[in-house]
């Protein structure tokens, strides 16, 4: 189990195989959970997870998506939540990129840094030798005695997953007083954000927008537009009218 309240983990890794376009899958899995590592279906771990997963997926199992595979996301569980691969995970996830990491001639890397709260994950698969931002996430809360691990899933197209090396390094990181008093191993994880990750739509640049317009926003957009142009009117003619009678007294 890790103690460490501030952590950055480099994965060394290579997913690789025969398959062209799309034929080949499904993906590999990094995690930090409280359960060590038991099969299940999510990309060979199991679902209803305590802990932060990071999924590189792929393979798209939803054919209406819009985004780019293979496909890097995060998502954090309190166990209540499931992981819904019809849809590559998207009502759960809580940001992600495209990152193009399969079959590559050279080493790719990824990086997973969590500090007071925020949880970034940085690639490095273009040969470049430096860090490409891909999730930055504030207000996530994970707890200090969770296990990290990785699994891979294959079902009737497959690739191969190789883990060639793990390291954890401890970040030192100034904490509040008040932290001291916080038993960091009973912390549930969760994430304080501005709105629910089901409002999360495809998106290949992996920016986390809101949901498409419905006819009802539409709607009340134009009537807010419209009852701004009338406060602005009125308003408008009160201070036209103020000022030609402060004018006719001068006259």
């Amino acid at each position: 189990p890790c103690f460490l309240k501030d952590w950055e983990l480099h994965v060394h890794f290579k997913v690789h195989g025969a398959g062209k376009k799309n034929l080949h899958g499904d993906g590999l899995a990094l995690w930090y959970t409280q359960e060590r590592l038991v099969p299940g279906p999510v990309f060979g771990s199991k679902d209803n997870f305590h802990g932060l997963a990071i999924f590189l997926d792929t393979y798209p199992n939803d054919e209406a998506t819009e985004r780019v595979f293979p496909y890097i996301s995060a998502m954090v569980n309190n166990g209540s939540l499931t992981y819904d691969h019809s849809k590559d995970g998207r009502w759960t996830e809580l940001a992600g990129c495209t990152a193009d990491l399969r079959n590559q001639n050279h080493d790719t890397f990824l990086a997973i840094r969590y500090s007071r709260g925020r949880l970034t994950v940085m690639t490095d698969v273009e040969d470049k030798n430096e860090w490409k931002n891909c999730i930055d996430i504030a207000g996530v809360q994970l707890p200090t005695g969770y296990f990290f691990g990785a699994s891979a899933g294959t079902g009737d197209l497959s690739d191969n997953h190789d883990i060639i090396s793990m390291k954890l390094f401890q970040l030192m990181v100034e904490h509040p007083l008040e932290d001291e008093t916080v038993d960091w191993t009973k912390i549930e994880p969760s994430v304080s954000l501005l709105k629910s990750p089901k409002d999360n739509v495809d998106d290949p640049t992996g920016n986390f927008r809101s949901g498409p317009l419905t006819g009802w926003k539409v709607f009340l957009l134009l009537l807010c537009a419209l009852l701004g142009i009338i406060v602005c009117a009125v308003v408008g003619a009160v201070v036209f009218q103020k000022r030609q009678e402060r004018n006719k007294r001068f006259y």
